[in-house]
């Protein structure tokens, strides 16, 4: 893809960038909470759909109005599609768990995500990962581990669907890595959406006659529209801020800010399902929030020492 235009380039202003990223660590578990909320009325393919469609309908006008590129040919559209195609399992492994977990549960088992695509860096792209940050992750692990416990002992094998959510999106990420140098970022979300609803409806119409009851198409009557709606709204709106945090801060430095996201979502969980982690998922909670953040403040001290070296990117979870 060829772009037609070009972001400027935007003042560093670490304290907009914090808030930027404040603000996707709310909306983020809000898209979750309505997925739970939707997850008995609605079946799974026709909230997947609405979901991406809604997000491509939103961004189309950003995208014509500013003249961002989107057209993809050749390698580009083999990995967005390829990406897309995570992306839509990785959302409906994450609908499919809330149906099952509360919501801070659900949100702390896919944080694992950093320690996956830690050692994915380690063992398949030859990044070098030092003992300490290999340590950290065998603990964040082990903290998983604990939040999975008693939701495993109670719903059985759904439990364990988050932990997929965090392999998922580990090898997004690095499938991301290979766009992002060549592609508008709201430019590849708008055509990502496009692509997911072009591979979602004839796939759940043609999955119809098998009587799988995520292929099923439920009506939408009033609240569940608006609920549905919000879903894609919310899930754009949580890119965007992702988005539009990292031109105005490092990622080094929004890292830390991203676990916020674990105690909001315990918050909205209590409010609205009167869910809240207690005993040894709490427990599991704290250890893995600590380790995820010791693993970002190694990759900075590293990023410091070494000028050249990336910044680690933020954990980018299901909801972006």
């Amino acid at each position: 893809m060829t772009p037609t235009s070009v972001w400027p380039m935007a003042q560093d202003n670490p304290l907009l960038g914090i808030l930027l990223m404040i603000g996707f660590c709310v909306v983020a578990p809000m898209g979750d909470a309505v997925a739970k909320l939707l997850g008995e009325s609605q079946p799974l393919g026709q909230m997947l759909i609405i979901r991406f469609a809604v997000q491509c309908v939103l961004l189309l006008p950003l995208v014509a109005v500013t003249g961002r590129a989107w057209r993809l040919s050749g390698r580009l559209l083999r990995l967005a599609t390829l990406r897309t195609g995570l992306h839509i399992l990785g959302i409906g492994m994450m609908f499919t768990a809330l149906r099952y977990l509360p919501l801070a549960d659900a949100v702390a088992i896919a944080f694992v995500m950093p320690f996956i695509l830690l050692i994915l860096g380690r063992y398949i792209l030859g990044e070098e990962v030092g003992m300490r940050r290999l340590a950290a992750c065998v603990i964040g692990f082990i903290g998983t581990l604990m939040v999975i416990q008693p939701s495993f002992a109670e719903v059985g094998l759904p439990a364990l669907l988050p932990l997929g959510v965090a392999v998922n999106f580990a090898v997004f990420i690095m499938v991301t890595r290979q766009l992002a140098p060549h592609t508008d970022p709201i430019g590849l979300q708008m055509a990502s959406g496009a692509i997911a609803t072009l591979i979602l409806v004839p796939a759940v119409l043609l999955m119809q006659p098998l009587g799988l009851q995520i292929t099923d198409f439920a009506p939408i009557r009033g609240d569940d529209a608006v609920l549905l709606f919000a879903i894609g709204a919310l899930g754009t709106t949580a890119h965007l801020l992702m988005t539009w945090s990292l031109r105005y801060a490092p990622s080094a430095t929004l890292a830390p800010i991203q676990y916020l996201e674990i105690p909001v979502a315990a918050v909205i969980g209590f409010l609205i399902f009167d869910d809240w982690p207690d005993g040894l998922a709490a427990i599991g909670i704290v250890i893995t929030v600590a380790a995820g953040l010791y693993i970002v403040m190694r990759e900075r001290a590293i990023a410091r020492a070494q000028p050249r070296a990336h910044a680690p990117l933020p954990p980018v979870p299901p909801e972006a």
